[in-house]
């Protein structure tokens, strides 16, 4: 399958709130979140004004001009924070486009882009139990924090 990797445009920004859906992490076995779980603070973090910093900078996976995935970080107090200068990462594909390898080069492309603008890391929040953990480390993260359910994540530029 073709696909490319480009910066998101600021028309595309909306859609953002659908890739953070399908980000969540559902344990096998468990119903989908609703999705108004979205409009939780917790969540709204990711997305809310979203363009508005200069630290907003999101990269998506195009397949004959249709936005399959993205990959998007800001400086945000979310659940992978670690401090007020490491943006925190969020990338989804929808789940027909998993498997591919489109998760590894848009997460490979915004890396590269964010070392080209001075970010010396970037970190995540991801459960213990979610398979993208591996895609996590092939791309260099490293633990930087254990909790219960869920691995604080970073990975230096």
């Amino acid at each position: 399958m073709q696909y490319k990797i480009r910066k998101m445009t600021e028309q595309e920004y909306p859609l953002l709130e659908d890739f953070l859906y399908e980000s969540l992490f559902v344990p096998q076995g468990k119903p989908p979140f609703p999705r108004s779980i979205l409009q939780s603070p917790e969540l709204q973090v990711y997305t809310a004004d979203f363009g508005s910093s200069r630290h907003d900078i999101a990269f998506v996976a195009d397949v004959d001009g249709k936005v399959v995935g993205a990959a998007w970080v800001r400086i945000m107090n979310d659940y992978g924070h670690i401090d007020d200068e490491t943006p925190s990462l969020a990338i989804a594909l929808y789940k027909e486009y998993r498997g591919m390898g489109m998760g590894t080069a848009l997460l490979q492309e915004l890396l590269s882009f964010l070392k080209t603008q001075g970010y010396s890391r970037v970190s995540l929040s991801a459960q213990k139990a979610n398979q993208a953990v591996n895609l996590y480390r092939r791309a260099g993260f490293e633990i930087y924090l254990e909790r219960e359910e869920e691995y604080i994540m970073a990975v230096s530029l």
